[in-house]
């Protein structure tokens, strides 16, 4: 029997997913260098992420809707874009509030990427080569991050923290003519789009985000109320941007919240081990990157194993097993004493976490498509 070929459409989207998580990784081993360079305090230097973070999670509903609604090479194209040009903007900038202001508009381009990439895998494949297709998809997910803080760290010893950013310009590029020559227009839903709900969701998650950013309670009271009423009127609408009908299958739910938990966790530990490694044993950024390569390898022989484990073990096995083991690898990190150096410290509890994370990404992926239709995935995946 003949092996199908997955064509150009999965590394167009791969290699688009492979961008963000990179660029965002940049920052991890950068960031001291950019607070040094920009003379930024701790504070400011921390909106270097925050600003990205806030207008990532405020658009990511309504980018995953629109990539819905009005087609996901129009929508992938336009994300590509502002992307790309915010990317050289950074790059470029000379003072702190532009570099801040243009990471807010790099998180908008991000939001419209993050979920028409995996749109476009589902419009693209069925069946086998679709499971197949997301297994490669959620091994991005962590094989991405690691190898970001190994290109961030080298370029900004090396070359410099801009150089980090104005290594996006060429790829994205390249992604936007791929994209232009390759991927076939999907149908455009003849489908009202919801105002209301989009600007409830924007309010509602960057009051959350923003609040605890900032330790403002009141701001994330502010946002979970708004967030309240956004869910009320969803359920009252007749083109809601979120439909609440996905979170009827248990399976959607469990792994949305196993997602968010996830990155709850893996956050945290990519933004101030970096730093910490940094600070406590002088490593260089580009040393800094070299000390995840433990995560980052075991994390790919891992995630090459994925379609053959989850065949013979099934999805919720292989994911509940993930989940264990990375939860010991945090927990060992967390009793850690830095005072013993990296080798006691560091490097046996990434091996660990290399290996939860390597079997969570996948499968969390797998199951939070599950049985969804096609012309809903572009807002499937933000959840």
């Amino acid at each position: 029997m003949k092996r199908e070929k997955f064509g150009v459409i999965l590394p167009i989207t791969l290699l688009a997913y492979f961008l963000i998580l990179m660029d965002n990784s940049i920052i991890f081993t950068s960031s001291v260098e950019i607070g040094e360079s920009l003379g930024l305090s701790a504070t400011a230097l921390s909106w270097v992420s925050s600003a990205y973070t806030l207008t990532f999670g405020g658009f990511l509903l309504l980018s995953g809707r629109l990539s819905d609604l009005l087609g996901r090479k129009r929508i992938f194209l336009i994300g590509l874009f502002i992307f790309g040009i915010s990317s050289l903007v950074i790059g470029l900038s000379q003072t702190a509030e532009m570099v801040i202001a243009m990471r807010a508009v790099q998180g908008i381009g991000s939001s419209i990427i993050a979920p028409t990439t995996l749109a476009l895998i589902m419009d693209a494949y069925q069946n086998n080569m679709r499971q197949r297709a997301i297994a490669y998809y959620g091994a991005t997910a962590g094989i991405g991050s690691s190898i970001g803080l190994l290109v961030g760290g080298g370029l900004t010893s090396l070359i410099s923290w801009r150089a980090g950013f104005l290594i996006n310009v060429p790829f994205t590029l390249v992604l936007f003519i791929l994209t232009l020559k390759y991927v076939t227009p999907s149908v455009r839903r003849k489908e009202r789009i919801d105002y209301l709900g989009s600007i409830l969701s924007i309010f509602g998650l960057i009051g959350i985000i923003y609040g605890f950013t900032e330790g403002k309670i009141g701001l994330v009271f502010l946002g979970v109320v708004f967030l309240g009423i956004f869910i009320l009127w969803e359920g009252k609408s007749a083109a809601p941007i979120l439909p609440l009908a996905l979170f009827k299958n248990k399976i959607r739910s469990g792994a949305y919240v196993t997602r968010l938990l996830f990155m709850m966790a893996m956050l945290p530990f990519w933004f101030f081990l970096p730093q910490m490694m940094q600070s406590q044993y002088g490593f260089s950024a580009l040393e800094s990157g070299f000390a995840f390569l433990p995560l980052t390898i075991v994390n790919f022989i891992i995630a090459m194993q994925l379609p053959r484990l989850t065949g013979k073990f099934g999805n919720n096995k292989v994911l509940l097993a993930g989940e264990i083991i990375l939860a010991i690898g945090l927990m060992l990190l967390a009793i850690s004493n830095p005072a013993n150096g990296y080798w006691q410290t560091v490097f046996v509890p990434m091996v660990i976490l290399g290996l939860g994370q390597g079997l969570i990404l996948a499968p969390v992926t797998s199951a939070g498509v599950y049985e969804a239709p096609d012309e809903l995935a572009g807002i499937v995946l933000v959840e």
